[in-house]
């Protein structure tokens, strides 16, 4: 009985503590525009009690009563210091001022003036923002997210021109892309020479190869997590931009007096225009269109919408015609139950449309994956030292793998329609941020996610339950024997799958500037991108996990080293990695992808591993600013045969993978001569893709047969380039409303032919077998005319 007093003391004590707190909450924002910042720091002067801004820049802080300076600041931004005498709960909603009132493009920054890289627990994060600093010199002048992000060490790509990114060696479809929380299916337009992201529409970017938080789920290497702006709430203004191949324009401004604002952004590409100018029959485009809206319901409720929709069109002199395209919306609901519990419900519709029509052969073929999301997410500030976040989500998918349609009455092509297939994923989630001492930090937490494999959909039954089997005679894998075919009704489940995920990340101040960190995290993708190319093609598929394919688990663990020099003006981070995937798919030798109907005959599923040391220097202050950026790795992949017998791919051996990059290395400069002329150089250099050469040829029937060494043992010869850039600002933009600059580039300045591939023929002249470069670009000028009004 005497114990038992223990309890209700004991709450009454920490409720007399809470008591003692007051909590200063509200948002912070651009001075210029009314749009919330993400990431901006509050910080009680003088004391190591601080706070960011969410993905909505609200914030939440507790601290006992007094008298106290709140310091606002962001990167870019002047700082705001307001006197507060804490005696009661407080909303506070503060605006900064730029420091500079220059175009704005996407490049890197620093972490904020506070030195919240050193104390926060997250590490393997890079923040992208609109940042007031000039461009990265990119193909054709057009400013590009996707290449931005691949200047960062462990973030590579599959050669010149290919669309998406790899991060730590994943594949790209190990990454999670989302624009507003819709997921992005296909990150590219004109098959990687530009990205989906619109700078004009870019609000934030961050991409966690690492350390990803409790929230995300669904991938197995990294999430991409891009925030649309919200627009203008202040003022119509008018952003865009004319460039040798495409051009762009923004229009935003307020709503409803006052009380929302809307943003509209689009692009084309008139590629087609200089074509038939020059009577090429080739065509090539693309456009998109980005949306967002808001409005204040009262000062606890906001609503968004927010979508995209983007389309490319690609055809060969009438013969050859491919289109594809992301369609997205998000219609969000913010509600504020108290100055310390933060809510956001979305609806999320995202939709990738890909087509292909083979005029010679007379062949249509449409195919799509389309999902709907519902998610929940809540985040708690209890106090200086804790907060929490906690949420639950479920998304629909259907997939379309494939419907082939003659063209015309003339062709041979027979209607087929691959089965339609469906999955239901879902997760719940909880995590904390925990300041544990004044130097230790962590942040925890844990995901279930649950995928369950729909029916609707008959499927084929094989002999022993193997869908690819091992030829001893002839020492090759086949399709397995079919025995039969089970029709699942659209309410059964062909196969359920339930893992937990946990996450963990801390970090320890060794002093003020410095600290080390450790992560891990285990993530579990029921999706997988069926294609055997190096780089996404518009034929490439999405096929959910089921009864004959499992789903793949990463576990990643990550330690590091972050030190700033001389206040921030240099930043160090040194990070190491291991990285592990189980049920990582891979193609039998001969595999037949394209109008597959029974994928499952055509895989194996094995592992794959990465592991490296990535370093990054910067420096954020000065006339110049910019980075080094450095990554030694190595990434390899192994299927066994398993259940279906024999040694496995490549003799079940370890190898290299497409993706490893030994080597891979970027500087990137920026240099503020005047406030009329900036100068901007990157300089890239990566050891050359893994590929498979002939070592050898055999003569059968009069024709010379090449034999190949294992599986990708060889590589591309060594790749790097040298862009530069100089932008005029005139002197007259700091008089007038109307504001512009010139963008003046040069991509790959010493005219490098890079191979994307090499491929091996013989003369028919001289009968000698030739190896033949194939590059994408060499040296190329351009020039972009930026406004803002």
């Amino acid at each position: 009985m005497r114990n038992a007093l223990w309890i209700p003391m004991l709450l009454l004590s920490f409720s007399i503590q809470a008591q003692k707190n007051f909590t200063i909450s509200g948002s912070v924002k651009d001075g210029s525009n009314g749009e919330t910042l993400i990431g901006a720091t509050v910080q009680l002067k003088g004391t190591s009690n601080g706070t960011t801004t969410n993905e909505y820049g609200f914030y939440s802080l507790s601290a006992p009563a007094g008298e106290y300076i709140l310091i606002y600041s962001y990167l870019g931004y002047e700082n705001v210091e307001k006197n507060i005498q804490l005696d009661k709960n407080l909303k506070l909603t503060i605006e900064l001022a730029e420091q500079t009132a220059q175009l704005q493009e996407v490049v890197i920054v620093a972490e904020d003036p506070n030195q919240a890289n050193i104390e926060s627990p997250q590490m393997s994060v890079n923040q992208l923002s609109v940042s007031k600093i000039k461009q990265i010199p990119v193909v054709l002048g057009e400013v590009d997210v996707i290449k931005s992000i691949q200047l960062l060490p462990g973030v590579s790509n599959a050669g010149e021109g290919a669309s998406g990114f790899n991060v730590r060696g994943g594949a790209e479809d190990q990454n999670l892309v989302l624009l507003d929380e819709a997921i992005i299916y296909n990150t590219s337009h004109l098959f990687g020479f530009f990205s989906v992201f619109n700078a004009d529409a870019i609000k934030d970017v961050k991409l966690y190869k690492g350390g990803i938080p409790a929230r995300f789920g669904g991938r197995a290497s990294s999430v991409l997590d891009v925030r649309q702006r919200d627009g203008n709430s202040k003022k119509i203004g008018l952003t865009g931009g004319l460039g040798a191949i495409s051009s762009r324009l923004a229009v935003e401004g307020p709503t409803l007096k006052g009380k929302g604002s809307f943003l509209i952004a689009g692009r084309a590409a008139y590629a087609n225009v200089f074509l038939a100018i020059l009577n090429n029959a080739n065509r090539a485009g693309f456009y998109d269109v980005n949306f967002k809206t808001n409005y204040n319901l009262n000062e606890n409720n906001k609503l968004f919408l927010s979508g995209y929709i983007g389309r490319d069109i690609f055809t060969i002199a009438n013969a050859f015609s491919n289109s594809y395209g992301n369609i997205s919306g998000n219609l969000r609901w913010n509600h504020l139950f108290s100055d310390k519990l933060f809510s956001n419900l979305s609806l999320v519709y995202s939709k990738y449309i890909y087509g292909l029509e083979i005029n010679q052969i007379g062949l249509e073929w449409d195919s799509d994956i389309e999902n709907y999301n519902l998610k929940y997410d809540f985040g708690y500030f209890l106090n200086d030292k804790l907060t929490l976040n906690f949420g639950a989500s479920g998304i629909y998918y259907k997939i379309n793998p494939g419907l082939l349609n003659p063209l015309d009455s003339t062709s041979a092509i027979i209607m087929k329609k691959l089965d339609d297939k469906f999955a239901l994923e879902s997760a719940v989630y909880l995590s904390a941020e925990h300041k544990i001492t004044d130097r230790l930090t962590a942040q925890y937490g844990l995901r279930y996610s649950y995928f369950s494999r729909m029916g609707a959909q008959p499927l084929n039954d094989y002999e022993k339950n193997l869908p690819v089997v091992y030829n001893s005679e002839l020492s090759i894998y086949e399709r397995g024997t079919v025995v039969g075919q089970t029709d699942f009704a659209s309410n059964d489940n062909i196969k359920t799958f339930g893992n937990i995920e946990p996450r963990l990340a801390l970090s320890y101040q060794l002093n003020s500037n410095t600290s080390v960190k450790a992560s891990y995290n285990r993530n579990a993708q029921y999706l997988h991108l069926i294609s055997n190319t190096t780089s996404a093609t518009p034929l490439d598929v999405w096929a959910p996990s089921g009864k004959y394919i499992a789903p793949q688990i990463a576990d990643q663990y990550a330690a590091g080293y972050f030190k700033n020099f001389n206040s921030n003006q240099y930043t160090l981070e040194l990070e190491a990695y291991y990285k592990t995937v189980d049920g990582r798919v891979d193609y039998i030798d001969g595999a037949e992808l394209i109008a597959q109907n029974n994928i499952e005959t055509e895989i194996l599923q094995g592992e794959s591993r990465a592991y490296g040391v990535e370093f990054l220097l910067r420096k954020n202050k000065g006339k110049f600013t910019g980075w080094l950026a450095y990554t030694l790795s190595k990434v390899e992949q192994r299927a066994s045969g398993g259940v279906a017998g024999g040694p496995g791919i490549n003799d079940g051996f370890w190898y290299n993978t497409v993706f490893d990059r030994t080597h891979d290395l970027s500087l990137t400069g920026n240099y503020q001569l005047s406030d009329k002329w900036n100068f901007g150089a990157n300089f890239i250099f990566q050891t050359g893709r893994p590929t498979t050469y002939p070592n050898g040829q055999f003569q059968y029937n009069g024709l010379s047969i090449p034999s190949y060494a294992n599986r990708n043992t060889n590589r591309l010869p060594a790749y790097h380039r040298l862009d530069v850039s100089a932008t005029l600002t005139p002197q007259k933009n700091k008089t007038r409303k109307w504001q512009s600059e010139w963008v003046f580039s040069i991509y790959n300045l010493y005219n490098r032919r890079n191979a994307a591939s090499i491929s091996f023929s013989q003369n028919t002249e001289t009968g000698l077998n030739e190896a033949t470069r194939t590059a994408i670009f060499g040296i190329i000028p351009s020039v972009t005319y930026n406004f803002k009004f």
